[in-house]
């Protein structure tokens, strides 16, 4: 068990952590979720201790092993299975089939693992890095996007190892789908506290939204009742009989907690400007092949067309083509043989990571978005700087000195500047958050023309994907329906160990247009239910404390009429006692008398009603406060 007691942490101005704290239990596999820059690298580096908070502690088990990836490379064994061995613990130095099999299920072949490991690409040495912790067996697994280098039958496979993950597990990614298949719980860095629910990421911010709901709700109560308060002691301050009713609420109000408003929180905001289009079809491809030289052909005789409104993903490991057949659609590079065939109306917008070497180290991002297209005015600029979370004086930081993840962030603005009806995306989710990711998928679904995508991100074939390119034994094969169809038909045969892995289920993804992204019918009965069952409470509200509000007010009114009265009696009484006017001095006595003795009353009647109100409000209060949490009452 790790125990996070009241941690603080900054860096300059910025506060990732402030007094926050939660505990890690045993065997619970949690997703770390939270917005880019907000702190969840930085968590994993106060963990291992290449961070210490400013203020609070961490506390870890003695003994307490923590694996997580090495970002270095530093490989000192001859081939790959050796590299691997070494991960192992003392008691299993010689468990090499235990090596083997997670470095095939990794995506590494039987010859991959005689081979050096310096002779592999960047994304395969972290894999390999990968597989020396996964065979570490540590008590704590730190995972910061473990499916960046990995293809889809890589990620199918360790998705499946970490669902049998016997101890404690903290995994960091972007993909929704392939975290709420793995978690037992999900965590949370949100408004620089931490917190932790047992459920998927889908319960978590659900849980989120409705607290700051009630939160937002609750302020406003109080500011209500606050000025309430205010204009009562304001009112009665000078009033000797409700001296103490009036010290009563000065006391309550020194007492009542203040709320800020939620300082607003804001996403990548998507929408791909549609160039219109007219016409049966977008592009037909024909007897495509290529291949790099020296190599075996990556691509042999690929034929498909692509159609008005089509979502075609292309799938497959790595290594196989993918980025060379959108790099081939997108006029990158030309084939060796055969043609793509477009459509004269057709704009294309391609986006790929290695686009931002394409970037102007001098320019501006809002330059860059102005050099976009020439029908984009500063002021449209602007906003889509902003929906690309460069807002203000951001949108004039220099290219030279964004980071990878923000560069591409600026590719992406630029594609949303430009009106196209065909977009062409490679890996779009890669340096993306989680909720940015679900606004590319709103997106991309919502986009009129053509999708052509590679994506290893399961929600989005599940939720975009109606036809598919698939690499797979070698091949190429234009496969006609989505991929839960896929699956069915036989799915990934490159798949080792442990079968297929199920699924995402439905309700795990995003509602396409048009449909409901509530749950079951049962939940929408049940919010329908609290939601009438407020209203009840609010028109009984209304009955109850309306007429209490109304003799409130007439008693005031009744009280300042006395008063009035009360001070043209004294006058006259002064006149008639300077007159020395017996009869009158006699009548005025009585009616003043009268005039204080109905006041009084009429006070005794206010301090009754104003508590008589008070009650019944907070009692209305509280049945609110219920409803708006969901309790049933």
């Amino acid at each position: 068990m790790i125990s996070f007691e009241n941690i603080s942490k900054s860096f300059g101005a910025q506060t990732l952590f402030e007094e926050a704290g939660v505990k890690l239990n045993p065997r619970e596999r949690v997703g770390l979720v939270g917005r880019n820059g907000h702190g969840k690298t930085t968590l994993f580096r106060l963990i291992i201790g290449e961070e210490v908070p400013d203020d609070g502690e961490i506390v870890i088990p003695k003994n307490y092993r923590i694996g997580y990836v090495e970002q270095h490379i530093r490989f000192t064994e001859d081939t790959v299975l050796k590299e691997g061995m070494r991960g192992l613990t003392e008691s299993e130095r010689d468990h090499h089939w235990k090596v083997e099999k997670v470095l095939s299920g990794l995506g590494f072949s039987e010859a991959d693992m005689h081979r050096n490991p310096n002779a592999f690409s960047g994304g395969y040495q972290v894999r390999l890095n990968l597989a020396k912790v996964l065979v570490s067996d540590p008590d704590l697994l730190l995972l910061d996007e473990p499916t960046n280098y990995l293809d889809i039958t890589s990620i199918r496979w360790i998705e499946q190892f970490l669902q049998a993950w016997p101890r404690e597990l903290l995994l960091i990614t972007h993909d929704r789908g392939f975290m709420d298949k793995v978690i037992t719980h999900t965590m949370a860095i949100h408004r620089k506290k931490i917190r932790k629910i047992a459920g998927d990421t889908g319960q978590l911010y659900a849980q989120i939204a409705q607290d700051e709901e009630v939160y937002e709700k609750t302020r406003i109560n109080d500011e209500r009742r606050q000025k309430e308060i205010e204009l009562f002691i304001s009112r009665f301050r000078a009033k000797a009989r409700l001296a103490n009713m009036v010290q009563s609420r000065i006391k309550t109000l020194e007492k009542m907690e203040k709320r800020n408003r939620l300082e607003e929180i804001r996403n990548l905001e998507f929408s791909f400007r549609s160039k219109p289009f007219r016409g049966k079809h977008v592009m037909t491809v024909e007897n495509l092949t290529f291949s790099y030289p020296g190599g075996s052909p990556l691509i042999r005789g690929l034929n498909f067309q692509a159609a008005p409104g089509d979502r075609i993903c292309i799938v497959g490991k790595n290594g196989k083509g993918k980025t060379t057949l959108i790099k081939l659609l997108a006029g990158v590079i030309d084939p060796d043989k055969g043609q793509i065939v477009y459509n004269p109306n057709i704009t294309k917008g391609f986006f790929e990571q290695t686009n931002v070497q394409s970037l102007v180290d001098s320019r501006t991002v809002l330059e860059e978005i102005l050099y976009a297209d020439e029908g984009i005015d500063q002021q449209k600029a602007r906003n889509i700087c902003g929906a690309m979370m460069f807002e203000g004086d951001d949108a004039l930081k220099r290219v030279a000195v964004l980071s990878g993840g923000e560069k591409s962030r600026v590719m992406l603005g630029k594609l949303l500047a430009t009106p196209v009806n065909l977009l062409l995306l490679d890996e779009p989710t890669n340096h993306l958050d989680m909720e940015s990711c679900d606004s590319l998928l709103a997106a991309l679904d919502d986009f009129d023309g053509v999708v052509i995508m590679v994506t290893h991100n399961e929600m989005f074939l599940h939720t975009l994907a109606r036809r598919l390119i698939v690499f797979q034994d070698d091949t190429v094969t234009l496969f006609e329906g989505s991929y839960a169809r896929f699956l069915e038909k036989g799915g990934w045969r490159e798949e080792s160990g442990g079968g297929k892995a199920s699924d995402v289920p439905r309700d795990k993804l995003p509602a396409r247009s048009g449909e409901s992204k509530e749950g079951n019918p049962g939940t929408r009965h049940d919010k329908k239910a609290l939601r009438r069952l407020r209203s009840e409470i609010l028109t009984e509200r209304g009955k109850i404390l309306k007429p209490i509000e109304k003799r409130i007010a007439d008693a005031e009114d009744a009280i300042d009429g006395h008063e009035k009265e009360l001070e043209t009696l004294n006058r006259e009484m002064q006149s008639a006692s300077e007159n020395s006017d017996g009869t009158r001095i006699v009548a005025l006595s009585q009616a003043i008398h009268a005039a204080e003795t109905a006041i009084e009353a009429r006070f005794n009647d206010l301090e009754v009603l104003a508590a008589h109100l008070e009650e019944e409000t907070a009692r209305f209060d509280r049945k609110l406060a219920q409803i708006d949490e969901g309790v049933e009452i």
